[in-house]
This record gives C-alpha cells, sequence and structure tokens, in this order.
C-alpha cells in the first residue's frame, strides 16, 4: 500500500481538523458576544467568494449548465434546510452549550438520517444482520444523546468556566438536536438536487449565496439592531474569515474523498472531530467535563459506527443478491456461446 492509498486517510482528517477548528474558533468568539446568526451570514458569504471563480469556470467548462426553475427551487430549499436552518440552529445551540457536547451530538445525523430515509421508503429493513445493527445503532445513538441531554454527573475534570444551568444545558441540546435533523434531511434532498443539477461546485456557490441571503433576512428579524453586524474584535474576525475558508476547502475534499473510497468512509471519520474538539476546548477554552456528557457522547460513537456497520452490510448483501441473480443468466449465455459454433457450418451442395 502507497501513498495512493493514505491519501484519503490523510485529507479525511485534514477536514476534521478544519471542522474542529472552526468550532472553537466559533465558540471563542461566541463567548465574546458574537450574534450567532450573523456569523452565518458572514461564514456563507465568505464561502460563496471562495467558491464563485471556481463555480464559474465549472459553470464555463460545462457549456452553460442550464438552471431550471425547478433545480433552482430545489437548491433553495436545500440551502434552507441544510445550511440555514442547519447553522443557525447549531451555533445557537452552542451558545449554551460546550463545543464537545455540540459536536458528540452532531454524530446523530447518520442514525437520524436512517430514520427518515425508512419513514419515505427509501431505506429498507429485513430480518438481516445489517437490518438490525442500524436498528440498534440507532437506539445506542439516541440514548447517548438522552444522556448527555438530561444527565449531568460529576465533573471529570475541575476547570474555570461553565456552560450554563440545566434549562440552558437542555435547550443547547435541543437546538443541536434540530440541526442534526434538518442535516439529515438535507442529506436525503440532497440526491433530487444532484439528479437536477449535476453541476456540484456551481451548486454549492448558489448555495453559500442563498443561505447568506437567507440568513441575513433571519437576522434582521430576530435582531434588527445594525450594532450586531459589527465585528468588533480579532477573534470574532478570524473566526469568520477561517470558517468561510473551512466551507470551500472541505467542500472540494470532501467530494474527492467520497469519489475514490465513497460516503460511508468519509462518515466514519466524523467522531474524530468530536475527540479533537473535546481535548482542545478543555486545553484552551477551560470547557468543563462531565460523566454524563463523555458516557453520552462516547454512546453515540459507538452507536454511529454500529449503524455505519449495518449499512455497509446490508450494501454487502444487496451486492451478493444481485451477483447470485446474474450468476444463472451469465451462465446460460456462454453454455449458448459454447454450443454455437464460431463459423456457420458449410452447406453442402
Amino acid at each position: 500500500m502507497g501513498l495512493e492509498y493514505y491519501k484519503p486517510i490523510i485529507v479525511m482528517i485534514g477536514c476534521q481538523l478544519f471542522y474542529a477548528g472552526t468550532n472553537l474558533f466559533v465558540r471563542a468568539a461566541l463567548l465574546e458576544e458574537m450574534s450567532s446568526s450573523v456569523f452565518v451570514v458572514y461564514r456563507q458569504f465568505i464561502g460563496f467568494l471562495l467558491m464563485a471563480p471556481f463555480a464559474y469556470f465549472s459553470w464555463k467548462g460545462k457549456d452553460g449548465c442550464c438552471l431550471k426553475w425547478k433545480s433552482f427551487w430545489l437548491i433553495f430549499l436545500l440551502s434552507f434546510v441544510g445550511v440555514t436552518a442547519n447553522h443557525n440552529s447549531y451555533y445557537m445551540g452552542m451558545t449554551l452549550v460546550s463545543t464537545s457536547v455540540a459536536s458528540a451530538m452532531y454524530n446523530l445525523a447518520p442514525a437520524i438520517t436512517f430514520v427518515m430515509a425508512y419513514t419515505m421508503g427509501l431505506e429498507k429493513v429485513g430480518r438481516s444482520w445489517g437490518s438490525f445493527g442500524k436498528i440498534i445503532g440507532t437506539v445506542v445513538c439516541v440514548s447517548g444523546a438522552a444522556v448527555m441531554a438530561l444527565l449531568e454527573g460529576p465533573k471529570l475534570l475541575d476547570v474555570a468556566v461553565g456552560v450554563g444551568d440545566d434549562h440552558a444545558r437542555l435547550t443547547g441540546c435541543l437546538l443541536v438536536f434540530t440541526s442534526s435533523c434538518c442535516w439529515s434531511f438535507a442529506l436525503i434532498l440532497q440526491a433530487r438536487v444532484n439528479d437536477s443539477y449535476p453541476d456540484y461546485v456551481s451548486m454549492t456557490a448558489l448555495m453559500c449565496l442563498m443561505a447568506s441571503l437567507q440568513s441575513a433576512i433571519f437576522t434582521i428579524i430576530v435582531a434588527p439592531s445594525i450594532n450586531v453586524w459589527i465585528l468588533t474584535t480579532p477573534v470574532q474576525i478570524f473566526s469568520c474569515l477561517f470558517a468561510g475558508m473551512t466551507s470551500a476547502i472541505t467542500f472540494f475534499a470532501q467530494a474527492w474523498c467520497v469519489a475514490r473510497r465513497g460516503p460511508l468512509f468519509s462518515a466514519l471519520f466524523q467522531p474524530l472531530c468530536t475527540v479533537i474538539v473535546t481535548l482542545l476546548g478543555y486545553i484552551f477554552l477551560h470547557e468543563d467535563l462531565y460523566l454524563g456528557s463523555v458516557t453520552g457522547g462516547v454512546a453515540v460513537i459507538i452507536g454511529l459506527y454500529i449503524v455505519l456497520w449495518g449499512k455497509a452490510k446490508d450494501n454487502s448483501n444487496s451486492m451478493e443478491e444481485m451477483i447470485k441473480t446474474l450468476e444463472p443468466q451469465i451462465f446460460e449465455s456462454c453454455k449458448i456461446d459454447l454450443e454455437e459454433p464460431l463459423l456457420p457450418e458449410k452447406t453442402s451442395n
């Protein structure tokens, strides 16, 4: 196994470092009383500015991929659910809970996606080990999230800064859970959008632009004061720039890895962000670590891997069934080819 084998692994670890860095910088900016909705506006607009040149050349290289009204509204809906609602609820939740809790609860997304897909008839549940694993993994994930939200437990390490009372903690966990639901629905909606508008680069630029406009309207409604738009500290400015850069870089990296190893490979690295955020949040942000949070977070990560294992098992079984179905047809075709002569027999005069 040479460098080519390890390239996707290195890239995915780099992505998780970017995600973890974004979470930590945003948390630091929020502690300095930066508006979470304003941050979403700046992040998406910076992401759009970084993606716009690539989107232009991608669109031009495909001789102007036609954007029909149906595609436009699908991208608009995907932007609203997958970015505007997702990010606003996530960062509002982060103002009430620690970065480690928010990051750990976000690992619920694969389990929630499975439940939504099953409800919509997109995912089947049978009596196979794979289906059993997906069900058990979902239950473990939800149980871990409930422990994180409801049970604080004793403090493991004594540090200076807390994250609020029990009511604020529960509200923050519910907001992050809402964010996970939005992201899960966006993953399901993404397939429809891809079929309708296959230019992924320009689609991403459009999503960033639409999300920045949607979030700007939301911010004007919830915080009409002009002062909330002013970034007053270097941490606030840097967090917006870093998050916008993260949106642009990780899009290309994720797309590259999915094309080579598939979405399951990419999802396996998601809990790494939780581990990084927990350690760095304790070291640099002096966040408290509680037994309930750590236990629940570990349960969510274990449940995530059980769900992913079940999904991989089902995919493997489906492939084996397809091969078994095709084998008789291939054998019969080969048999006919062997029985028939390559050259027609000469007819006697």
